[in-house]
């Protein structure tokens, strides 16, 4: 694709109209209309100013400026390498911190990245094989063999993962296309109305004689200047009512 036909691509998802773009982005409606139909070819500023109104992941504003034929201005660097030992250290720091309670790392894709002592009570029972690294956490918790048969109100946070994993869909990305169609080929059931007394959709996990409850916050690096950290996200369980605090303070 060219890269105003990304742009417009992205415009369309983010269901903003040429004219709304324009005005954000403080550039004439006109110019906008021609970068996107080839008529006009685009600075690689200008590239990286629409990206930024566009609120396009870093990973894609490089598609977009191979596109536009320049070189990417933000480099992916592997989360071993030098330069991130301090995002490797601050994500050390905050999953120690938030024990006795689970928290997890991901990439973009769902793949295990690190992960606290904590997380062995989400995981008891799972199959090996789906510990095995590459670990995609979406696939533990909704596989037949994961966590599935142990989430209480299974239904309910399947379709939230699905709906989580549907958004990021915009991106064109065919791997996460892939989890998508494979997880909802899972068994689960249809997710009824909300529990009353509910802030947010709990993960009930059953565990041994007892069912634990959990709400979970989502975590990113402000201001990324790297696609590796950009994508990297910290999801953190906390007890959702006091026997679940309680327990895993026991442990």
């Amino acid at each position: 694709m060219t890269v105003g036909q990304l742009l417009r691509r992205w415009r369309q998802t983010r269901r903003l109209s040429q004219l709304e773009l324009a005005i954000q982005a403080e550039v004439s409606t006109r110019h906008l209309s021609f970068v996107e139909t080839g008529r006009a070819a685009p600075s690689r500023e200008m590239v990286l100013h629409l990206a930024e109104h566009l609120d396009v992941p870093l990973r894609d504003r490089n598609e977009l400026l191979l596109a536009a034929g320049y070189a990417p201005a933000y480099p992916a660097e592997a989360l071993d390498s030098p330069r991130l030992t301090a995002v490797r250290a601050a994500i050390r720091q905050i999953l120690a911190g938030h024990e006795p309670y689970p928290a997890v790392v991901v990439d973009r894709a769902w793949r295990l990245v690190d992960a606290n002592s904590s997380v062995a009570v989400l995981t008891e029972g799972v199959a090996p094989e789906l510990l095995a690294p590459p670990m995609n956490v979406l696939r533990v918790t909704l596989h037949p063999d994961g966590m599935a048969p142990r989430v209480a109100n299974l239904p309910e946070w399947r379709a939230h993962l699905l709906e989580r994993l549907r958004r990021q869909l915009v991106t064109g990305d065919t791997e996460l296309a892939a989890l998508y169609e494979e997880l909802r080929g899972y068994p689960g059931g249809q997710a009824g109305p909300p529990s009353p007394g509910d802030f947010a959709v709990p993960l009930r996990l059953r565990l041994r004689e007892r069912e634990l409850a959990f709400f979970s916050t989502t975590a990113t690096f402000g201001t990324p200047l790297d696609v590796t950290v950009a994508e990297l996200a910290i999801e953190s369980f906390f007890p959702a009512d006091d026997e679940t605090r309680k327990f895993l303070q026991s442990l």
